[in-house]
C-alpha cells in the first residue's frame, strides 16, 4: 500500500505543497486540492455475503476498475467522470454476467462542491439511455423467460431517475466522497443524524451517525477517517414490514404478522485512507441488513492501482 501511494501520489502531485494534516492539533482536513485533467484509476470489489441463520447460503463478488477524471475546476466546484471497465463475478452463471455487463464502459459525470462533497450527477438522462438500450438487447435475447425481464426490469429501474441513481446505483462514488468537505480532529467523535434513502420507495429513513479520526501520518501524508451509521430501526421495521405485505398480495401469499419482523436493522460502517490531496488511497465500507433471520452483508473496498 505505501509503495503505491508513493508511486501514485508523491511523484505526480509535489505533495509538500497540499498537506492537509497539522499536527500541532492533531487534525486533517478532508478538502480535494485537484486539477482539471487530474486522474486516478481504482479497483473496486463488492462482496455480498446472505446467512440464514448460522448457514452461509450465498457468497457473490463482483470487481471492477473505474477511471476517475477531472473534466472541470472552478473557485467552487469539480465535475468528475467516473468510466466502468473490467466488470467480472465470480458467479458462473452467464446470464448473470451479462446482467452485469449493462454498466460496463459507462460514464457517470458529476460534480462537487469545492470541498469534494457530493452534489448531483449531470449526465443521468444520459445512463439511463445506456441502461435502456443495454436492457433492450437483453430482453430480445431472452424474450422466452418471463423472470429474466422482471430482473432486466429492476435494475433498470434502479437508473431510471436522477434521484434513483444518486440513491441506489452510485453507492461507490457516495462511498468515495463520504469525508469530504470537513476538518476532523484526531480522538474527537462528531455525533449527528441524517436522511438516508428509502430503496422500499418511501419518505427518506432518519438515522444516526458518528464520524472520527483515526490516525494521522505525516510522513506519507495521509490519514484515516472512520464512519458508523444506523437507521432508524422502527422506520425500517414499518417500511419493511408495509413492502413484504405488498409483495404478498401481489404473489397471492400469507402476509407477515409485524410483530414478527423483530430486529430488523440496517448499520453501515466505513473506514478511509485519504491522501492529503483529497484523493481516496483505500476505502472500505460494510453494510449489514438484519430481517428476521435473514442477514444480508455487503462489503465494497475501493484501492488506488
Amino acid at each position: 500500500m505505501k509503495k503505491n501511494l508513493l508511486m501514485a501520489c508523491f511523484l505526480c502531485w509535489c505533495t509538500t505543497a497540499w498537506s492537509q494534516i497539522n499536527m500541532k492539533d492533531s487534525s486533517a482536513q478532508a478538502i480535494t486540492y485537484w486539477s482539471k485533467g487530474d486522474k486516478q484509476n481504482y479497483s473496486i470489489s463488492t462482496e455480498k455475503i446472505k446467512i440464514k441463520g448460522a448457514d452461509t447460503t450465498s457468497r457473490e463478488t463482483t470487481t471492477y476498475d473505474v477511471e476517475v477524471t477531472v473534466l472541470k475546476q472552478s473557485d467552487k466546484s469539480y465535475t468528475v467522470e467516473w468510466t466502468y471497465k473490467n466488470i467480472s463475478s465470480n458467479n458462473p452463471n452467464q446470464t448473470i454476467q451479462k446482467l452485469m455487463n449493462m454498466t460496463r464502459d459507462m460514464k457517470v459525470v458529476f460534480t462537487t462542491n469545492e470541498l469534494g462533497v457530493f452534489a448531483e450527477v449531470v449526465n443521468w438522462k444520459e445512463i439511463r439511455t445506456y441502461i435502456e438500450k443495454a436492457s433492450s438487447a437483453l430482453k430480445k435475447e431472452y424474450s422466452s423467460i418471463p423472470e429474466m425481464e422482471k430482473l432486466i426490469g429492476q435494475i433498470s429501474t434502479i437508473y431510471s431517475t436522477k434521484e434513483a441513481i444518486e440513491s441506489a446505483a452510485i453507492k461507490d462514488i457516495q462511498q468515495f466522497h463520504t469525508f469530504h468537505g470537513a476538518k476532523y480532529k484526531l480522538g474527537e467523535v462528531i455525533n449527528g443524524q441524517q436522511k438516508v434513502s428509502n430503496l422500499f420507495g418511501g419518505a427518506p429513513f432518519d438515522s444516526d451517525f458518528s464520524v472520527y479520526l483515526d490516525e494521522l501520518n505525516e510522513a506519507d501524508n495521509n490519514f484515516i477517517l472512520r464512519a458508523n451509521q444506523e437507521v432508524n430501526p422502527d422506520q425500517l421495521t414499518q417500511a419493511t414490514f408495509e413492502y413484504m405485505t405488498k409483495m404478498a398480495s401481489t404473489m397471492n401469499l400469507t402476509p407477515p404478522k409485524k410483530e414478527d419482523l423483530n430486529g430488523v436493522k440496517n448499520q453501515t460502517s466505513t473506514a478511509t485512507r485519504m491522501h492529503g490531496t483529497g484523493w481516496v488511497v483505500y476505502s472500505i465500507q460494510t453494510t449489514t441488513v438484519n430481517t428476521e433471520n435473514i442477514t444480508n452483508i455487503e462489503e465494497r473496498i475501493i484501492e488506488i492501482k
